[in-house]
């Protein structure tokens, strides 16, 4: 059996769009939908018809897209965490300055879905801004004043929308961009497969943000309530940061392997497992999704008690402290397994903390359980692999 030495226990951590760290270890199984170079994850895995893909180009006016907010019929999925910290004021300004210069804005991208709904997946930042300055109240947002314009700042710094004059503000309205729209029908593994093509920008999504915009309902707001709750907070020890929903993944992560059995995975596709997870939470009834928040807190505190500021982490195999960021993999094995016990077996594991987090050591330092959380991790081989050394971890196996 091989062995894991400390050198070989070295990770690369996922950044943010801002080049921070997120807390939380870079999966290779989700590398391809962050802002890695390979992007072999978005390849399309089953034959389709072409004749299914529909997708169309719009010239439209802002005042067509201002009344499809206002009847909520664009989905501008504004919980995105870094809009609040990268779309600054100035930002905005300085976007609106670009409309009342007649600079083209650059293309945009939607899905329509049901209800002939807009889903924003490039562009929602810029059209919100828009939306904001224009129509403020259709968002629920604070009027935008102006600040800081290169070129028209000595006119109109300070100013709002009806601040402005009506040559201008009809000037806004009328103002014609493009929007590439892809049209319901498209099969939805084409629809990821188009988005993450041209996914290249300067902010590219990651996966779950495509998910996120892609695949609207009740999930959503599971996903962002749980990410915000005390319970995940604490046992991650406030280190997971948000702005890439790299949280939410985690979460949905859990959820995905509580509503599916790890032994009755066999997709062999991560991306499309976790993508059919998100419309299954949207169908959960209100008392399901509470049975469900229960069994997460209760791993959550549970890993918290029996690992302490190491929950979900690498362990070094040779007894070192050091604290490594959060493994996805993990998370979601230790997390769905602690779930599934019984309240007298946590209490027994926590009781016996260290020799589980001796066998955990043990476990660190095999080679085919190393590979099963941090190299293809969504084979289902490597699945069934994890969850069954965790279970008997937790069973006092090694």
């Amino acid at each position: 059996m091989g062995k894991i030495s400390e050198s070989e226990l070295e990770v690369v951590e996922e950044l943010d769009s801002l080049g921070r760290r997120t807390g939380v270890e870079v999966d290779d199984e989700q590398a391809s939908g962050t802002d890695q170079a390979d992007h072999s994850g978005d390849a399309i895995r089953e034959p389709f018809d072409p004749e299914q893909i529909d997708v169309v180009t719009r010239n439209t006016a802002v005042e067509l897209l201002l009344s499809r907010i206002r009847t909520k019929r664009v989905d501008l999925h504004p919980d995105f965490q870094r809009q609040a910290g990268i779309w600054k004021p100035t930002v905005k300004s300085r976007l609106i300055e670009s409309l009342l210069l007649r600079i083209p804005l650059p293309t945009f991208y939607a899905a329509e879905g049901d209800d002939d709904v807009w889903s924003m997946v490039d562009g929602s930042q810029r059209l919100t801004a828009i939306a904001q300055f224009i129509e403020p109240a259709s968002i629920g947002q604070p009027p935008l004043r102006l600040t800081d314009l290169e070129y028209l700042g000595k006119e109109y710094n300070g100013k709002t929308f009806e601040d402005l004059p009506g040559r201008l503000q009809t000037r806004l309205r009328e103002t014609e961009l493009i929007v590439h729209l892809i049209r319901r029908g498209t099969p939805e593994e084409v629809k990821f497969n188009i988005f993450a093509r041209i996914n290249t920008g300067g902010l590219p999504l990651s996966r779950q943000e495509l998910r996120h915009a892609l695949i609207p309902g009740k999930g959503r707001d599971i996903l962002r309530d749980w990410a915000a709750s005390d319970a995940f907070r604490s046992a991650t020890g406030n280190s997971v940061r948000s702005e890439r929903m790299v949280d939410r993944e985690m979460i949905l992560r859990f959820l995905a392997f509580r509503l599916t059995d790890p032994f009755d995975y066999v997709l062999d596709d991560f991306d499309r497992f976790l993508r059919d997870s998100m419309h299954k939470l949207n169908d959960l009834s209100d008392e399901r999704v509470a049975t469900l928040r229960s069994e997460f807190e209760r791993a959550m505190a549970a890993a918290e008690d029996i690992f302490g500021e190491y929950a979900f982490r690498k362990l070094d195999p040779s007894g070192g402290r050091r604290r490594l960021p959060i493994n996805k993999a993990l998370f979601e094995a230790v997390s769905v397994n602690l779930a599934l016990v019984s309240d007298e077996v946590v209490e027994r594991l926590i009781a016996e903390r260290e020799d589980v987090i001796r066998l955990f050591r043990r476990l660190m330092g095999n080679v085919d359980f190393q590979a099963a959380i941090s190299q293809g991790t969504g084979h289902p081989a490597k699945v069934r692999e994890r969850f069954l050394r965790i279970r008997r971890a937790f069973e006092g196996k090694s």
